[in-house]
């Protein structure tokens, strides 16, 4: 029998309505849309404002999303993955809420964080579930509500963010297409310069820490980015020498949307050209663990079957990598 490797069978997504340019981020801090562009290369993000609901809309969303389109019956899902940073609550996953609201009633589901590398991460776990045999259908989902965490006094972040979900079908296949191989990475230096202080078991929330903001997303902007190029542009550059891929041979750069001049630094180091590298993020800004299923939505039309996609990433923790995958379809 072929060896078993998991393939991306459908994809699906979503964006709330509402839209957040740099015009509106001028009337809310001390910034321009020329400053926010040239930094960052983002116009606008979408945020979700209505009211009682969080992550799980969203990720529902997009997972209809790809039922639909794949004309998939949700019974026959194995597994529910829920990459995120920002869960509905504590406790009860929101996964587990994910998946019964689409009808994915003979799934198990999960929730996966390792902030902006999530859906990254995620992308490994469904692939060894597949892999294993044991089953066939895996719905992997990146969704984050980032406008719940964000301070919209920090200039420093609120110019980043956005809300958005991603979904993609993992199945096997026999043909060698799917998931070729991976480079994951973490580094626990990485807690001190991207992290939310409050919250957590260490600083439970409290009248104080509400006052001193400390629910917010604080992000040391200078140290995140310089890791970030070199990470990501590492792994990716790793991967391709294992796999004795030369810039030709790789069709499309598939980049987590933190900064266009990140995903150039990256692009550079790889010495892809300019067109094959996907981008999005002047339409949605940074959103967390969608930026990859977002970008795989947007473009979907252009991949071709066997077609060689490389994934990169890089998240709070520290957390990156690179994945290489063949299109299947």
């Amino acid at each position: 029998m072929n060896k078993i490797t998991a393939a991306i069978t459908a994809i699906g997504s979503y964006v709330p309505e509402y839209v957040l340019s740099n015009q509106v981020l001028e009337t809310l801090v001390d910034t321009n849309d020329e400053w926010i562009t040239s930094r960052t290369g983002i116009k606008e993000r979408r945020l979700l404002k209505l009211d009682g609901e969080g992550t799980s809309y969203l990720a529902i969303k997009a997972a209809q999303n790809l039922l639909e389109k794949a004309k998939l019956d949700p019974k026959e899902i194995d597994l529910v993955i829920m990459a995120t940073t920002t869960p509905d609550m504590p406790v009860a996953a929101t996964g587990v809420y994910v998946a019964s609201q689409i009808g994915a009633t003979n799934a198990f589901a999960y929730d996966l964080q390792a902030a902006c590398s999530s859906f990254l991460f995620g992308m490994s776990t469904a692939s060894a579930y597949i892999q294993s045999g044991k089953y066939k259908k895996v719905l992997l989902i990146g969704a984050d509500k980032m406008s719940s965490i964000i301070d919209y006094t920090d200039r420093a972040t609120c110019i980043i963010f956005g809300d958005g979900a991603g979904a993609a079908l993992f199945e096997p296949n026999y043909e060698g297409l799917g998931v070729q191989d991976e480079i994951l990475k973490s580094d626990g230096i990485g807690r001190e310069f991207l992290k939310i202080e409050a919250g957590g078991s260490i600083l439970p929330p409290s009248e104080e820490t509400i006052k001193n903001k400390q629910h917010f997303v604080f992000q040391d902007g200078k140290t995140v980015f310089k890791h970030a190029v070199s990470g990501m542009a590492d792994v990716s550059e790793k991967i391709m020498e294992r796999n004795n891929l030369s810039h030709d041979d790789v069709n499309w750069l598939i980049a987590h949307q933190a900064n266009k001049r990140i995903i150039d630094a990256t692009a550079s180091r790889m010495n892809v050209d300019e067109s094959k590298v996907l981008v999005n993020i002047h339409r949605y800004g940074n959103t967390t663990s969608a930026t990859l299923p977002l970008l795989l939505a947007d473009f979907e039309d252009k991949f071709k079957k066997g077609d060689n996609l490389i994934f990169a990433a890089f998240g709070g923790g520290f957390t990156w990598g690179s994945i290489y995958l063949k299109w299947a379809y």
